[in-house]
């Protein structure tokens, strides 16, 4: 189940708090206080012509988008609902990367439990910078996020109503996904609303789970700490008695 609150306009609102080109002010690592939702925050990535914020706005207002063009970041804001649970997403759409850029990606691998890298299933270019850019968020995970490398990532080819003019086969890009181990799928941002939908709810319900595997070992690290805090500090009683 996908719900949204509020009228159309305000759940696709885009909200530029994530300041001028190049910035990513306004990111916070730390989670919001508890208001009994849960935070998700996504990012969107890749090259220019990919349709990535094409993709984003179909999914926050069911509208497309033919041409839209941003020399700037942008944080999108959206209440939802899936699976019965209350959701605050939030999605950094930066300025397109450059397929040698990586500078604008380091403050969003940090803060985002999730990604959706997209190309154009028409330019190859764009696919290469795909690549690149799972290279970068598998690196900069490893560097930045204590060794935590694994992150639930959607490798998105879109553009598919242009299957006339493609330039990528959907074997390559299945192939690249599993070898970065992340999702794929095709979709036209253009035609279908449905697909692109489902592909949020779809990465939505990973990261969910993703987070609470997280969450589970946290505890359990925990547990196992202070488990032999115990048991160093009782034995060593025992020891001097």
């Amino acid at each position: 189940e996908l719900s949204c609150n509020g009228t159309e306009q305000q759940c696709g609102e885009t909200r530029r708090l994530a300041g001028q080109q190049g910035s990513t002010a306004g990111l916070s690592v730390t989670r919001h206080p508890f208001t009994g939702m849960t935070d998700i925050k996504l990012a969107l990535l890749g090259g220019e012509g990919a349709g990535k914020s094409a993709v984003l706005v179909r999914f926050l207002t069911k509208r497309f988008i033919g041409e839209y063009a941003s020399n700037s970041n942008s944080l999108y804001r959206k209440r939802l609902s899936i699976d019965g649970r209350q959701l605050n997403l939030e999605v950094f759409d930066p300025c397109s990367q450059g397929a040698e850029g990586r500078c604008i990606l380091e403050e969003p691998v940090k803060w985002a439990d999730g990604f959706i890298v997209v190309y154009n299933i028409s330019d190859r270019s764009s696919f290469f910078s795909a690549k690149n850019v799972l290279r970068q968020i598998r690196e900069a995970r490893v560097e930045s996020c204590k060794g935590e490398s694994e992150v639930p990532v959607y490798l998105v080819g879109n553009k598919q109503d242009l299957c006339h003019a493609r330039q990528v086969c959907e074997e390559e890009g299945r192939s690249v996904a599993q070898e970065n181990r992340c999702l794929f799928q095709e979709v036209s941002a253009a035609e279908d609303y449905q697909e692109i939908a489902n592909l949020f709810t779809k990465l939505i319900r990973h990261v969910m789970e993703h987070l609470k595997l997280r969450a589970d070992r946290r505890r359990s690290s925990g547990s196992k700490s202070m488990a032999k805090l115990i048991n160093n500090v009782f034995g060593k009683r025992r020891k001097s008695v």
